[in-house]
Order: structure tokens, then C-alpha cells, then sequence
């Protein structure tokens, strides 16, 4: 019986680990700290559906100002 593994779970983490002191969002990924907490309980519907919000400009803005 072949051993199989859950295939890894999508996130758009940078390895840029820093929350802004100002906004509470990840300066890395743009994420909340509560996208950030949930992120694995999320179906995968919802963490792409997410990382589409986060590839827009102005998701990016509100962590750069």
C-alpha cells in the first residue's frame, strides 16, 4: 500500500514575516493575523479566493503606506 501525502496548502507567504504596527497586515503576504491564524482550517476555495484579493494593487497599498 503506497503511503500517500496531503499536497501542500497554497499561501501566498513571502517568508517576509513582518506585521506593520499600523494596519496589523503582513508585510510580506498582505494577510491579516487572522487570515494568517486560520489560514490551514480554510477550505481551498477560500485561501484562493483570498490571495486573489491579494494580488490586487491596492491589497498591497494599504501595507506600504
Amino acid at each position: 500500500m503506497k503511503n500517500k501525502t496531503a499536497p501542500p496548502i497554497e499561501s501566498p507567504c513571502t517568508g517576509i514575516c513582518t506585521i506593520d504596527q499600523q494596519t496589523a497586515f503582513c508585510l510580506g503576504c498582505g494577510r491579516s493575523l487572522a487570515q494568517i491564524a486560520a489560514w490551514s482550517s480554510y477550505a481551498p476555495a477560500t485561501r484562493r479566493a483570498i490571495m486573489a484579493t491579494l494580488q490586487a494593487p491596492s491589497a498591497f497599498e494599504r501595507t506600504r503606506s
